[in-house]
């Protein structure tokens, strides 16, 4: 089997808005080119077959997607990506073309009216396109991920779901539903809750207590500057594990401290700064 359930592979950390549930980088705007992407593809190849293109950043804004898509396919991988919408009319057929994309990840959250337009249009379009990809065997998740601590939807996330609900009559008073984790809208068409979370930080407080994570164990992150990072929340690379474009992934995985990471993970100890400040790893608690 292989070593980790799933790789994100973040192609770009650029972004075309800013949404205040999401910290904007402190590092420098870069996109992978072709070399990286496909030194990135040999070395994760024998340890996951399932890519995320995601850390920070908008992935549709990669000019190369349609051809990062089919090189991963090509390879073997099946690639799930997240995605704001604001591109999806014009980039939403590279997705649907893609046979190596599995999943499509639509944040309802990040809805801008500057960015997307009306309200109605935006859910509109997000709905055709997801209903084209699960025609074409694509799993599209709605995902609704800033609930507050009682998980329910303020103001605008709830005009959006009940948008939704029209959309999707069967699934009932969606925002009622809220304290679900995911609902299914149709097939291969999902509706995903979550609270919202702040993304760790050395800067951050300690979170005391034990704790337990899927990074360095189910998980691993590459951001786009080759950094190998322990999980999808290290947006900063505060926590970095090697790099993919100086050294093989195998020697920075034979190295103490991935390992001596997981092994707290399964003990329920932290071992990381980083992840001493991570609210995540409470979600795991029960």
């Amino acid at each position: 089997m292989p070593r980790f359930q799933k790789v994100y592979l973040e192609i770009t950390n650029a972004c075309n808005l800013r949404c205040p549930f999401c910290p904007p980088t402190k590092r420098p705007p870069a996109f992978l080119t072709r070399e990286q992407f496909l030194r990135a593809l040999d070395q994760l190849a024998p340890y996951t077959e399932y890519l995320y293109f995601h850390v920070k950043g908008e992935p549709l804004l990669h000019p190369l997607l349609p051809e990062f898509l089919a090189l991963a396919g090509e390879r073997g991988f099946q690639v799930t990506l997240t995605t704001n919408g604001v591109l999806l009319p014009e980039r939403g057929g590279n997705l649907l073309a893609a046979p190596a994309l599995r999943q499509v990840n639509l944040s309802l959250h990040s809805y801008q009216p500057r960015a997307h337009g009306g309200m109605g249009e935006f859910v509109a379009a997000a709905t055709a396109f997801a209903r084209r990809a699960a025609e074409g065997g694509k799993h599209a998740v709605f995902r609704l991920w800033t609930l507050d601590s009682r998980r329910e939807a303020d103001g605008t996330c709830r005009a959006l779901l009940d948008l939704l609900a029209g959309e999707f009559p069967g699934a009932g008073d969606l925002a009622a539903r809220s304290k679900e984790r995911s609902l299914t809208l149709g097939e291969h068409i999902f509706l995903s809750f979550e609270e919202e979370f702040a993304w760790p930080g050395l800067s951050a407080p300690v979170i005391p207590g034990p704790g337990t994570c899927y990074g360095a164990r189910r998980m691993l992150g590459v951001l786009c500057d080759g950094t190998v990072v322990p999980c999808c929340l290290d947006g900063e690379g505060e926590c970095p594990l090697g790099n993919l474009f100086a050294e093989d992934l195998r020697d920075i995985l034979a190295r103490p401290p991935l390992e001596e990471m997981a092994q707290g993970f399964r003990e329920r100890r932290i071992t990381q700064e980083l992840c001493r400040r991570c609210g995540y790893r409470t979600r795991f608690r029960k």
